[in-house]
């Protein structure tokens, strides 16, 4: 078996065609169990985030595998295979891995070096292992991943190549001036209650709104969100922050109130309207130049706090939840996945980014001398098992030939006989694994089958086993 990626990206493919291969989170459960049941595939992960959709599978054939991995991917997205063939990218065996753990070190993000990435490939190992759909390998694989990806964070600067998506938004919003400066005093509604909602939020508490709203289908998720934001000792307390959970029914109203608004939901459909952002923004207008305090102003028509001149958007969502015609709206002004594209297009890279390459690099290679390495064991322990039946049956028939041989005699043949069959072992044992850890060893284990006549089913019983014992739960454990 080996492995197989298939998958688009911000980097293959155009927003438009992302936002339509956008896969819903609820149903990656049913993507996992369609790739398992396939016939090329027996173990299957997802990494579904807003600038990647990306297929993982154990595979015994390569064309097959890519063929049902694409169809699956297609069917599962809603997009045609038509549309998506031109876009998707493969990566296979060794390529595989050195991708995924350039995904986890932030190497392949729009944000050079964020660390989002590192919770969102968790998340997928997660699904994977709660849909029984993640054996040893793609254990192993995503779960050395997230080592890469903090050992690259820990030991290097990536984390100053570039900063978490939401960083890099409002940075965009914020223009020339610093996000701290412009986002203190400002009013701010955050739509969505998941992990990068979440981020969203805390950093525009941390940058020093006055007020945060939190608009969630759940809004239990929003309360809970907001009382984080605000209790004791925490950035919100400190600063004075008014916050406040709304269902989503209340968006409309809580927009006109608002100087920025980040929105990142699972929703298939547009959350703001074109026309739904232009009646806000009138509604906005009016009453700034009414003065009457209840947008941009952070203490009423006497504040310091000069009104903000746009109603600022940020939208994080794939499929996207604000209406692309907000960038025709006056007094409005939005940033999304797709102009995100585009400026980080000519972000600058840290020098430390080659740095996380060579980590990147020696642990490819790390993994790969693992898995060869745990490849060849089943032969091994098939061989000295056969090696263990041997000495039983001579000793059983040396028994019949004599025996009136007393215990500690026998006792004692034995452990020389065992000895004597260790020792033999030992050396060519030792080294059919070193040897089988580096490229292109997987023959040996083929050689030793040969040469002892193991029989394939013995070997493959113990592969059987080994997997049983390093399953989903003990994985999960183990992380």
């Amino acid at each position: 078996m080996s492995l197989l990626v298939v998958g688009l990206s911000h980097r293959s493919a155009p927003v438009s065609v992302l936002e339509h291969a956008a896969i819903a989170p609820e149903a990656r459960g049913k993507l996992l169990q369609d790739t398992v049941s396939a016939e090329p595939a027996a173990e299957a992960a997802v990494l579904s985030t807003c600038n990647r959709i990306e297929l993982y599978a154990d595979v015994d054939k390569f064309h097959a595998g890519v063929a049902e991995l694409s169809t699956l991917l297609a069917r599962h997205s809603g997009a045609g295979l038509d549309e998506l063939t031109p876009y998707l990218y493969v990566h296979y065996e060794d390529r595989a891995v050195h991708h995924l753990f350039s995904v986890a070190c932030g190497l392949d993000s729009m944000v050079v070096g964020e660390g989002q990435i590192l919770g969102q490939i968790k998340d997928a190992l997660a699904v994977a292992q709660e849909q029984h759909t993640a054996g040893r390998l793609l254990n192993d694989l995503f779960q050395q991943a997230l080592r890469v990806g903090k050992r690259a964070h820990s030991e290097t600067g990536i984390d100053k190549a570039g900063q978490s998506l939401v960083t890099f938004g409002l940075e965009q919003l914020a223009g020339d001036t610093d996000v701290a400066e412009w986002a203190r005093g400002k009013r701010a509604l955050v739509i969505g209650a998941g992990s990068m909602s979440s981020l969203a939020a805390t950093t525009l508490v941390r940058a020093g709104v006055s007020e945060l709203a939190v608009a969630n289908r759940t809004v239990e998720r929003a309360e809970r969100l907001t009382r984080i934001l605000t209790e004791p000792g925490s950035a919100g307390a400190l600063n004075g922050l008014t916050a406040r959970a709304v269902a989503m029914t209340a968006v409309q109203s809580e927009l006109a109130l608002a100087d920025v608004v980040v929105s990142c939901t699972g929703a298939t459909g547009l959350v703001l309207t074109g026309e739904a952002i232009e009646t806000a923004a009138e509604t906005r207008a009016a009453r700034i130049a009414a003065g009457d305090g209840y947008a941009g102003t952070a203490g009423g028509s006497g504040s310091a706090v000069a009104p903000a001149p746009e109603l600022a958007l940020l939208d994080l969502a794939m499929p996207r939840d604000i209406d692309a015609a907000a960038h025709r709206t006056e007094g409005v002004r939005l940033v999304d996945i797709e102009s995100l594209a585009d400026a980080s297009a000519d972000a600058p890279m840290a020098a430390d980014v080659d740095r996380v390459r060579g980590i990147v690099s020696d642990e490819v290679a790390a993994f790969g001398a693992a898995q060869r390495a745990a490849h060849i064991t089943p032969t091994v322990v098939a061989l000295r098992t056969m090696a263990a039946d041997v000495v039983a049956s001579e000793i059983a028939r040396l028994d019949g030939r004599l025996p009136d041989l007393d215990d500690k005699e026998r006792a004692e043949i034995t452990q020389t006989v065992r000895r004597v069959v260790d020792k033999l072992l030992h050396a060519p044992t030792v080294r059919v694994k070193q040897l089988a850890s580096e490229p292109g060893g997987a023959g040996y284990a083929d050689a030793l089958r040969e040469l002892f006549d193991l029989d394939p089913q013995t070997v493959a019983a113990v592969s059987r086993a080994d997997t049983r014992a390093d399953g989903p739960h003990t994985a999960r454990e183990r992380a």
